[in-house]
């Protein structure tokens, strides 16, 4: 049962009036500005005690400074699943185009991409643009090169699905002759190519240990057979280095972030990577649209997030996927946001 089935129409009328007066005003919202400024067809007394209502089923607060009410986060969350059960909001063509021109100019890796776009994201929203890379460890190695990039260097090049790229650097004792490079080449691809990256962490050795190779190749391919685990751990990157952030510096102008204590919090969530990951790639309704993902306050179960609201949806890299999206406080325009972070998952996906 969704939760604004326990309300009245009326009631639903003036919490919506409420939550959109905050998110505008940052003000606590009182009767007679509802009365004005809806056409709720209802008299201030009546907006008033409808209040009191809804303040007694949990969807609204009462400041102790104000005569006004201030939403909750079940109210946001009633708010955000009748947006997620209409047809979605629209983007205006400048937001549109800013955004592809902004993501598509920046073309060199998957990294630069997903930190253009979470800073244009964040810009565009004014919340905190936030992004988490492909999960690599899933994903198939389809081909791997080695190139001679020093006399006693190689490069480990790995492609793996969807066009993702990885290198390493081997250390070698010299430089090695061409057919040396395209024999152990040959052999790694021949045994490696076509499973996991998960797999391969840890079994190199057990796949190689009986290669039969050229002389002349017999020391490069027991290279792989001895560290080829940790060159494998190498290509992955660690987990609290998969997240990127966007600029906190669009925040400043937010009223929850005026005093330095409110923007403190939200930084410093930023420092601990593995967590805002978790965070971000919670699923709070199994109900939602496909993709998207909106985290309430409480709802995350840390304490830490207590007053931000987490909006995510997924983009995809092949048989790949990560996430993209923003952080900010509860009282955000959820309707353009989710909009705008639908839109730069799709947009991701293609230019990806």
């Amino acid at each position: 049962m969704a939760m604004t089935d326990e309300l009245t129409p009326r009631e639903r009328r003036v919490l919506e009036a409420v939550i959109q007066t905050y998110v505008q005003t940052a003000e606590p919202a009182g009767s007679r500005f509802l009365s004005r400024g809806f056409g709720l067809g209802v008299s201030p007394a009546t907006i008033r005690n409808t209040m009191s209502d809804l303040e007694e089923k949990g969807f609204l607060s009462h400041p102790h400074t104000s005569a006004g009410r201030v939403p909750t986060d079940k109210a946001y969350r009633a708010y955000v699943d009748s947006l997620l059960n209409s047809p979605a909001g629209s983007i205006v063509v400048a937001e549109r185009e800013r955004l592809r021109e902004e993501i598509a100019g920046s073309t060199s890796t998957i990294e630069t991409i997903l930190r253009r776009a979470a800073q244009s994201l964040g810009v565009l929203t004014q919340e905190l643009g936030v992004a988490l890379g492909p999960r690599l460890d899933a994903s198939v190695l389809r081909r791997l090169e080695l190139l001679q990039v020093g006399g006693d260097r190689l490069l480990l090049v790995l492609t793996l699905d969807g066009g993702v790229v990885r290198t390493v650097f081997v250390e070698v004792r010299g430089r090695l002759a061409l057919s040396a490079l395209a024999e152990v080449t040959r052999v790694l691809n021949e045994r490696l190519a076509g499973h996991t990256l998960r797999e391969l962490r840890t079994s190199v050795a057990e796949r190689l240990r009986d290669s039969s190779t050229k002389p002349e190749a017999a020391e490069l391919l027991n290279i792989f057979v001895q560290e080829g685990d940790s060159l494998f751990d190498a290509a992955l990157p660690m987990p609290e280095g998969n997240v990127i952030v966007g600029q906190a510096s669009v925040l400043a102008s937010q009223p929850e972030f005026g005093a330095a204590e409110g923007l403190r919090r939200l930084l410093s969530l930023t420092e601990e990577p593995a967590r805002l990951a978790d965070a971000l790639r919670r699923k709070h309704h199994a109900d939602e649209k496909p993709g998207v993902s909106i985290t309430i306050g409480a709802e995350h179960g840390d304490p830490r997030f207590d007053q931000f609201t987490v909006v995510t949806a997924e983009y995809h890299v092949g048989a790949l996927n990560g996430v993209i999206g923003v952080i900010g406080p509860t009282r955000m325009p959820y309707e353009k946001v989710i909009s705008l972070v639908q839109h730069t998952s799709r947009l991701l996906s293609d230019l990806l």
